[in-house]
């Protein structure tokens, strides 16, 4: 066992780990936070996307280990309270979401595209999502939704 040490979601949290846990089992199993999904478990469809260092990775791919020291944001995280992130409320008013299982990864993707991106074009939107599969929408709304919040977010 490994012992970790991080601050998820604004929280200090420490556990024993297998030395081979990923980071989406510490979150999901350990700390009970089952908004991050697992969808792959290759990287491929970005279920899994958190924030480490305040930029997205895949949590399937990184180990706990890997994570020791970090700061991670989950999809529980980036609320204020009652009060949803400009993403979230985007993905909602624009109906960027329909079974809403790639959601939580796609709205961390998107976060962190408009802090690196503040005005996305389409074009940029598109190739920025492409390490997230959503298998419902058909993403003119997930566009739509990441547009919008960029607005609202100062783009």
């Amino acid at each position: 066992m490994t012992t970790v040490t991080m601050t998820v979601n604004g929280k200090s949290v420490t556990a024993d780990v297998e030395p081979n846990t990923l980071l989406v089992q510490f979150i999901r199993e350990h700390l009970r936070l089952t908004g991050t999904h697992v969808g792959c478990d290759t990287s491929q469809c970005g279920a899994c996307t958190v924030h480490v260092n305040g930029s997205s990775a895949k949590s399937c791919t990184m180990l706990a280990v890997q994570a020791d020291g970090a700061d991670i944001t989950t999809i529980e995280g980036l609320a204020n309270g009652d009060q949803l992130h400009p993403m979230q409320e985007a993905f909602k008013e624009n109906h960027g979401l329909q079974c809403g299982f790639c959601t939580p990864g796609m709205i961390m993707s998107a976060v962190d595209l408009v802090k690196r991106h503040p005005n996305p074009s389409e074009e940029t939107i598109r190739e920025e999502l492409e390490g997230n599969i959503c298998r419902c929408t058909g993403y003119h709304n997930i566009v739509k939704s990441v547009k919008a919040a960029s607005e609202t977010m100062g783009g």
